[in-house]
């Protein structure tokens, strides 16, 4: 992985931040966007002290306008992505369809679908150009299917999966590959996230049961990145071994 470089969207907690210690531990050079500027700099500090070439991008996902000049203020090496992960991604809220929050559900759907979008549209050109590239998106196990409380989230996650089955069709003349990771149970601030910042309902909800980590799913997010130019993980499923659905888990009484 030695000399990629690694861009990845919401880099400063979970999923992202743990892609962002791979792959920098591997000899990868990263980008790192996120909304939270204290926790981007925290990071890029302790990977520079590591070795780690690192540049920051601080801007909201869902503000196309500060993408667009965050994409178009990379220069040199920076210009050239060769692993694009589009992890940045969120749910407010486990209400019913007909009781959500549609300001709520804005920032879901801009945030899971649009600015994925966005930051594909922008960063995908190059690498065409180039003639090498990857994007990696971070889609979930909730796109599979719906769940109570969850059918605006399950929608977005299913978005996923069908634009990235997309655009893996459209780049099947170039040497471009295209993945869809979708975790299962993965204990991170996101859940506190979907219950609105109550930290013990959403540490109730992994009780009994033992649940993916982070650092978990960047383990498989670098293998999808570190196979062969000629083999393409197109899609992963990967969830607690106690997990079979989204919906049915086994969980220890205490």
């Amino acid at each position: 992985m030695k000399g990629k470089i690694v861009l990845i969207t919401g880099a400063t907690s979970g999923i992202g931040e743990a892609c962002a210690r791979k792959f920098a531990a591997m000899g990868a050079s990263v980008i790192l966007n996120g909304r939270n500027v204290e926790k981007l700099n925290a990071l890029r500090d302790e990977l520079t002290a590591s070795g780690t070439e690192v540049l920051t991008l601080p801007f909201d996902v869902r503000d196309r306008a500060a993408m667009r000049h965050a994409v178009d203020s990379l220069q040199g090496k920076w210009s050239e992505v060769d692993i694009l992960i589009n992890n940045a991604g969120l749910v407010i809220g486990v209400d019913k369809e007909f009781e959500g929050n549609l300001d709520e559900w804005d920032i879901v759907l801009d945030t899971n679908i649009k600015a994925l979008l966005s930051m594909t549209r922008m960063i995908v050109p190059g690498m065409v150009a180039r003639g090498r590239g990857h994007i990696i998106n971070i889609g979930s196990i909730a796109g599979d299917a719906a769940y109570p409380g969850g059918s605006v989230y399950c929608a977005t996650k299913a978005a996923v999966k069908a634009l990235s089955d997309g655009l893996r069709i459209d780049l099947v003349d170039t040497p471009l590959r295209v993945t869809n990771i979708k975790p299962g149970m993965v204990e991170t601030n996101f859940t506190v996230t979907r219950y609105r910042g109550d930290k013990k309902r959403a540490d109730d909800f992994y009780k009994g049961i033992r649940p993916l980590v982070g650092e978990d799913i960047a383990e498989v997010v670098y293998y999808a990145a570190s196979v062969p130019p000629h083999i393409q993980i197109a899609e992963v499923l990967v969830m607690p071994t106690h997990q079979a659905t989204g919906t049915i888990s086994y969980r220890e009484k205490e």
